[in-house]
């Protein structure tokens, strides 16, 4: 998703400067060429020769450093970056860049980048709130620069309160939401089902499968990169919650089915991703029920069927894919469930492929319409997600 694309950061004087060696090793692992521009007090708070080593790049820190090849660095940086990002940005940083001084190597190259731009604000809570630094944020947004909320919390000073860098993780995420990928669900809404419900035979008790969340998850964040906007319907889950999507938390395969059935006709594509138990007990006990001697034996009745709801229901144009876990006759069980149901599209995977199903951050699919089967190799959750999304559009 972001593979081959140049980041190029800019590093001020922050304490929160420390966090941007996750983020580099991040960006790496993901495939990126990442270059780095140091402030001269950025550089008393961590050593270039750190930031080098995980970037692999030579660290600039100043503006006029002889080099032996004829480079103008504040030019060549801004014209290879696919963004160019302040991070940590301070307030002295953000004024200068908000109001044109460009008299380091930092701002210098800033005021030379046509591509994307964004600001990591981080700061003391008094300073962050101060109505001269809104002002400035407020304008570089105006301007195009892409402004990331702070956190909330416990500052280097002591201080609780706004202000915090947000952490790699999460900064890393929002870069692939900018620049991860073609905008091509641009102004579509997608809904995504994800994770396991619950269906309770006492107030202590349970049953549930071991869906994670991972694959609904991988397809709600690849469709917020491509510019959809995302609601996503979660049972239990185990995976990180995607920001920058809506979600609806519910617990029974009835509550799955009745929030589902309440606001699917708003959405231009649906993936049903979760895995919803087909049996649910037909009495609820209100007390714990007491262990004995016997043996126990629960009666169990059918849940509602969320996906043949849909299918029957489909609004126009909308398209639905399902998802099919089989141990057994994979094509033939997949075909028939997606003819059955009335969908567009089965996702369907084998829990006998190694590396494929619940829990596993790689899948190996087999994606069914009523026109072709294509078989797609093992790989990333993300690059099934990417995978499905492409051919539900198609």
């Amino acid at each position: 998703m972001l593979e081959g694309k140049c980041i190029v950061l800019g590093l001020s004087g922050s304490v929160a400067v420390y966090k941007i060696c996750e983020l580099i090793r991040l960006l790496k692992k993901a495939g990126c060429e990442v270059h780095t521009i140091m402030t001269k007090n950025a550089c008393e708070l961590i050593q270039p020769y750190l930031i080098e080593e995980l970037s692999q790049n030579r660290c600039i820190t100043d503006t006029f450093e002889r080099t032996p090849i004829f480079d103008v660095k504040h030019i060549s940086l801004a014209n290879k970056a696919d963004m160019f990002m302040a991070a940590p940005a301070t307030a002295n940083i953000i004024g200068k860049i908000a109001n044109g001084i460009a008299d380091d190597m930092l701002t210098t190259t800033v005021m030379a980048v046509k591509g994307k731009k964004m600001i990591v604000p981080a700061m003391n809570t008094n300073m962050y709130e101060n109505p001269i630094l809104q002002e400035n944020l407020a304008k570089l947004e105006r301007l195009g620069y892409i402004v990331m909320p702070t956190g909330n919390g416990e500052l280097a000073c002591g201080d609780v309160g706004k202000g915090r860098m947000p952490e790699p993780y999460e900064i890393f995420d929002y870069i692939k939401m900018e620049i991860g990928c073609e905008k091509i669900l641009e102004g579509k809404r997608v809904l995504v089902t994800c994770g396991a419900t619950a269906e309770s035979i006492d107030p202590v008790r349970f049953i549930t499968n071991h869906s994670s969340g991972k694959m609904g998850f991988a397809i709600a964040e690849t469709a917020r990169n491509m510019g959809a906007s995302v609601t996503v319907v979660k049972g239990i889950t185990s995976a990180k919650i995607p920001m920058g999507v809506n979600i609806i938390d519910v617990k029974s395969a009835h509550d799955m089915f009745d929030v589902v059935k309440n606001i699917y006709k708003d959405f231009d594509y649906i993936f049903k991703a979760a895995a919803v138990a087909d049996y649910t007990p037909a009495e609820y006990a209100e007390n714990k029920i007491k262990k004995s001697d016997k043996d126990m034996y629960i009666r169990l009745e059918r849940t509602r069927d969320i996906l043949k709801f849909l299918g029957e229901n489909k609004a126009e144009n909308q398209k639905i894919c399902g998802f099919s876990m089989e141990t057994e006759n994979l094509i033939e069980n997949s075909r028939k469930k997606l003819v059955s149901k009335n969908i567009d599209m089965i996702a369907a995977n084998s829990l006998t492929d190694k590396g494929s199903g619940f829990g596993t951050d790689t899948n190996k699919i087999t994606v069914i319409t009523n026109e072709s089967i294509k078989e797609l190799p093992l790989m990333s959750k993300e690059k099934c997600a990417e995978a499905l999304i492409k051919e539900i559009i198609k």
